[in-house]
């Protein structure tokens, strides 16, 4: 049996780390891309403790010498590539857009946005070698237009900010133009939605756990030939609150949109 080869990018903790550790335990060999490379051998070593043929990839996905080194590796040791799991991600702290660092916010769609595009370009070529590859993009709900907005959404009480919120819509329709160039190949691209998970990003505030959060990714990345592509799906966070719903998510809000057009 050919073995199943997967990448996930900051992998070294949090919601990555589980998503490797998930797609280890049904057998395929993931490569754990960090960009220390005392954290990524320490995320390594966890893996394969845990059972999953795992093995550190250097990668820092602002850099596109890095990412084609990396795919480079990947093409030497592999040949091909079946999953890419655009995990890696970071959010500032912001006030309301009026008072926005433009600084933090580069930072941001550096690695959210940019970064996205640099690993899966290099990546491409090694994806489309793969019988059926999958491409995720680890989004959020507070990239859905509808979600933030939506007067029933408990998302739309949270306090307006730009950066980190906008890095996830942009990163929404780059998954859905990707999904739309590669939509005659057998390549699907989705963007996953963890939910409120609690990790370093919003310093342990979410109600859910990484193993939670690392499911929706786990399953995108693991979708049957008549699967969907080009869209986000994940965990449904309602005005009932919390549950353990899964399913699509709104890109934007559909009923903004003048009815004449």
């Amino acid at each position: 049996m050919t073995t199943t080869i997967a990448l996930i990018t900051g992998a070294n903790k949090g919601i990555g780390l589980e998503t490797a550790r998930q797609l280890g335990v049904r057998g395929v060999t993931v490569l754990a891309g960090a960009r220390d490379e005392a954290r990524g051998l320490q995320a390594e070593r966890a893996l394969r403790d845990a059972g999953a043929d795992a093995r550190f990839v250097r990668l820092d996905v602002t850099d596109p010498k890095s990412a084609q080194e990396a795919a480079d590796w990947v093409d030497h040791q592999y040949g091909r590539l079946d999953i890419l799991v655009n995990n890696a991600g970071i959010a500032r702290a912001g006030g309301p857009p009026s008072q926005t660092d433009l600084d933090a916010m580069r930072e941001v769609y550096e690695t959210n946005v940019f970064g996205v595009i640099i690993v899966t370009n290099a990546m491409l070529p090694l994806l489309r070698r793969a019988p059926a590859a999958r491409i995720v993009n680890v989004s959020s709900e507070v990239g859905s237009i509808t979600s933030m907005t939506a007067p029933a959404s408990p998302l739309a009480q949270m306090p307006a900010s730009l950066a980190y919120p906008s890095s996830k819509s942009a990163l929404n329709m780059i998954t859905a133009l990707y999904a739309k160039e590669l939509r005659d190949t057998p390549v699907k691209v989705n963007a996953a939605n963890p939910g409120y998970t609690a990790t370093d990003l919003n310093r342990h505030t979410g109600f859910r756990s990484v193993a939670e959060g690392a499911e929706a990714s786990v399953h995108l990345a693991t979708l049957d030939a008549d699967g969907p592509s080009g869209i986000l799906w994940g965990h449904l966070w309602t005005a009932e609150g919390p549950s353990d719903a899964y399913g699509p998510l709104p890109w934007c809000a559909i009923s903004m949109i003048p009815k004449d057009l």
